[in-house]
């Protein structure tokens, strides 16, 4: 489907919303009633046809089986089922108890779907509703776009995009954040170019596993299977492929379930809940994982939860690295998709996340961040950095960037790191009709010569190679002599003694010889200075500015000048028709 029939199908449930709910709900609030109902409304198009028999079969086995779900869950084909005699087409042949048999239809489902109910709050709806005199009429609208809203009819790929484009209406009717629960399409296309070609030849014939421990709404493990799978695809695979997520946020975690379950994926895939205090799938292993975690947000609640103790540390073993400053938690996340790598396999694992800048830098050497930074380059896991363009997502315009780390490096790429600039006008088109920030989108030709220069691993206008140890350096103390009034050097105990003002740091390039740099960089500035024999430190941080700065002249006094006159031009007739 079209980018433009999605528009149509989001129009129109808007539409039914905008119909029904006015003057019931602010329009932010469509959203409680038209997600659980647009969710219901294709999960009931499914069971429709096998309703008689599903009723037969449990009215057959209730009272002689204790686990009866297998059975019925055979009887429909899916991993759900709804045992009430209740469709929603023919809830509308008794409005007078359209309130308790619409109660027992919603009862009569099977618990995944009860839980999907539970997470969006439907049940409190329903008073709302019926005091309204508006459930008969919405049960209606729905059950008559029951076709269009189908499965069979819309897949689960477009209904991804229509949910999506539906949450940024709302939340934009909130004033909250377009784009907290998704990523764009194009970026997470670009993530499985990335991820999946590199390794084609070695994923068509074998079972895989995919993991998004931030899954959201389940965008990526959508178009990760399609990516694989497609039949005009690089790939083509024919290989089972199951799907794994974890989500903390009620609403966007139903989403993905109704999705999961609608494409016949086993129930437990996708865990509720904060990843990192409360991890959904601690026993597991994955061949790819892929997220896009949240940044520059606090992880105190997760902190409070993971410290046990009387020193009330941390112990769980994905951390043991360090831990970040505690207003940003981003770098906890690619811990714990290290976690998850697979270390006896030959594909190994493959990962892919999107992180925004002060991951690349923020901490000093010894830091939390720096010490995890540290540990992704000494172990050779990180293979590339992508820059992406600023303006590229929903919520936030500030630059980002997807992390390529793998455990199974190409001969060619060992001990190295590719860093591709994809900053520029070169990478992306201009929309003609911004998304919240988002004012710029990358097309296939895009991804496409993005992926060709991260093929190539060569350097070139947008990519440079570097050496792992490029990034890392020691951080060493210097120290300078304290001094009397006269300027003559206080000696303590036959030494001179340190002058705590004028401490200083350098961090020195780990492949630069210590002396010759501190003899080259800092005696000719600094005769008196000696380095302190205190404890040395090793960071690492990645400056992506540094390597692809670009020298702008300032402009001329002539453009400036010109500039301003104008400027005085235009506000002198404004300020004269005030005055008029």
């Amino acid at each position: 489907m079209t980018p433009q029939n999605n528009s149509t199908i989001v129009n129109f449930i808007w539409q039914v919303a905008d119909d029904i709910l006015r003057d019931i709900y602010v329009k932010g609030k469509y959203r409680d009633v038209i997600l659980p109902m647009t969710v219901l409304t294709r999960i009931d198009s499914e069971l429709v046809e096998t309703k008689e028999k599903v009723l037969a079969e449990y009215a057959k086995f209730k009272d002689k089986i204790t686990n009866i779900e297998p059975i019925l869950d055979r009887a429909t084909g899916y991993a759900f089922y709804n045992v009430s005699p209740f469709t929603l087409k023919n809830l509308l042949k008794d409005p007078g108890n359209l309130k308790a048999n619409f109660k027992r239809y919603l009862n009569g489902y099977s618990s995944n779907i009860q839980d999907i109910l539970q997470k969006f709050k439907f049940e409190n709806q329903i008073p709302t509703l019926e005091e309204s005199d508006i459930l008969f009429a919405l049960i209606q609208k729905f059950s008559d776009a029951s076709e269009k809203l189908s499965p069979k009819s819309l897949s689960n790929h477009d209904m991804g995009y229509v949910f999506e484009e539906l949450i940024r209406k709302f939340n934009e009717e909130n004033n909250e954040e377009a784009g907290e629960h998704f990523t764009p399409r194009e970026v997470i296309r670009l993530m499985t170019n990335l991820l999946f070609l590199p390794v084609q030849s070695d994923i068509r014939d074998r079972p895989l596993s995919i993991y998004d421990p931030c899954v959201g709404s389940g965008g990526m493990l959508s178009v990760s299977k399609d990516f694989i799978q497609w039949d005009e695809s690089q790939i083509h695979s024919n290989a089972n492929i199951f799907t794994f997520g974890q989500e903390i946020n009620p609403e966007t975690y139903a989403l993905c379930k109704a999705d999961m379950l609608l494409k016949w994926e086993r129930d437990n895939q996708v865990a509720f809940g904060s990843t990192l205090s409360n991890d959904g799938f601690p026993d597991d292993k994955f061949d790819f994982v892929l997220t896009n975690p949240p940044y520059g947000k606090s992880w105190k609640t997760d902190e409070d939860k993971l410290a046990t103790g009387n020193k009330k540390e941390i112990l769980d073993a994905r951390f043991s690295v360090g831990t970040p400053r505690i207003n940003d938690g981003q770098l906890l996340f690619i811990l714990h998709m290290l976690s998850k790598m697979k270390h006896d396999t030959p594909l190994g694992t493959r990962v892919a996340s999107v992180h925004n800048g002060s991951a690349l830098f923020t901490g000093d050497a010894g830091s939390g961040e720096s010490e995890i930074r540290k540990y992704i380059i000494e172990n050779d896991y990180l293979e590339a950095i992508v820059a992406l363009p600023k303006e590229i997502f929903y919520n936030t315009g500030i630059g980002t960037c997807i992390w390529i780390m793998t455990n199974r490096k190409p001969a060619h790429k060992k001990g190295k790191i590719q860093l591709i600039n994809a900053t520029s006008n070169k990478f992306f088109s201009r929309m003609t009709k911004c998304l919240g920030n988002k004012r710029v989108e990358l097309k296939d030709e895009h991804i496409e010569k993005i992926y060709g220069i991260f093929d190539d691993f060569k350097e070139g206008e947008f990519s440079k190679v570097f050496d792992n140890a490029d990034f890392g350096y020691t951080q060493i103390i210097v120290e300078r002599p304290k001094r009397d009034e006269k300027g003559a050097i206080v000696l303590k105990k036959w030494k001179p003694e340190t002058d705590a003002d004028l401490r200083d740091k350098e961090n020195i390039p780990l492949k630069d010889d210590i002396q010759a740099y501190f003899e080259r960089e800092v005696l000719p500035f600094a005769p008196d200075a000696w380095i302190s024999d205190k404890e040395r430190k090793v960071g690492y941080e990645i400056n992506f500015n540094k390597h692809f700065y670009e020298y702008a002249p300032p402009r001329s006094l002539e453009d400036i000048t010109r500039d301003i006159l104008a400027l005085e031009a235009e506000t002198e007739g404004v300020l004269s028709s005030i005055i008029q």
